[in-house]
């Protein structure tokens, strides 16, 4: 939006700093917004991520459905809208062996059209929606493997929820998802569009347990590393000392 523009150009013209949580949007800064970059800090948003790692979770946790035994469960929290392009979620999960399910968690006016795509695909029984969830970390824990397949995406919290969960990562190059992942979990995201790339991304992780174990591990400590809620913390903190002179921000 033009006026929009403007105005943050105007607004933030005598800011001591502008905080951006991810490489989309600290672009959109540079040039839309005008903003030089020695004002800019990329924060990534951050999560409380000891509540997400070895969190006993019920078989029977969510509604509606339930993990039986020997069941494997490829899982995705996301608003069922257009933009998440859950039906090719659909379609690159029909390569996965017969014990896998896929499990959804959200809702949006998508969701006849997933669930469309599910039936078109005989795949009706290993489709689950089971709607929104308001505690993710009760959920997650169900997962053995999570996917994305957005058209569009920023730096999504999912995957840091994901990855806290010690959980290998499948999904489009979009956003900032390739560079928030762990270098053992790079070879699983695909190129933005690439259906067939997915498909084969998701079945490679899905035949291998140690390989889902061996990523899924490296995601979980790169996910302390740098998206806990008090390495956030501490990098706003800094902001906010140097904006009232008590330090210097590097």
């Amino acid at each position: 939006n033009p006026r929009r523009n403007w105005y943050r150009r105007i607004a933030l013209a005598r800011a001591s700093a502008l905080v951006v949580c991810s490489a989309e949007l600290e672009q959109v800064a540079l040039t839309d917004w005008a903003q030089p970059r020695s004002r800019i800090r990329r924060i990534p948003n951050g999560i409380r991520t000891a509540d997400y790692h070895g969190r006993k979770v019920r078989p029977d946790a969510l509604p509606r459905i339930v993990k039986r035994k020997g069941e494997r469960w490829l899982g995705t929290l996301a608003n069922l809208r257009q933009v998440k392009n859950l039906p090719r979620l659909v379609r690159a999960f029909a390569a996965m062996p017969p014990e896998w399910q896929l499990v959804i968690l959200g809702e949006g006016p998508e969701r006849q059209t997933i669930l469309a795509e599910a039936m078109k695909h005989r795949l009706e029984d290993r489709v689950h929606l089971p709607g929104h969830v308001p505690d993710p970390a009760a959920a997650i824990g169900l997962f053995d493997l999570f996917a994305l397949s957005s058209d569009s995406e920023q730096a999504p919290l999912s995957v840091i929820e994901a990855m806290a969960a010690g959980l290998a990562v499948a999904s489009p190059a979009v956003g900032d998802v390739a560079e928030m992942v762990s270098a053992d979990n790079a070879p699983f995201i695909v190129a933005p569009g690439d259906e067939d790339a997915l498909g084969h991304a998701l079945a490679a992780l899905g035949r291998d347990e140690p390989l889902r174990r061996r990523v899924g591990e490296a995601n979980r400590q790169r996910a302390q590393r740098e998206y806990d809620e008090a390495a956030m913390a501490e990098r706003y903190g800094a902001i906010y000392a140097a904006a009232m002179g008590r330090v210097s921000f590097p």
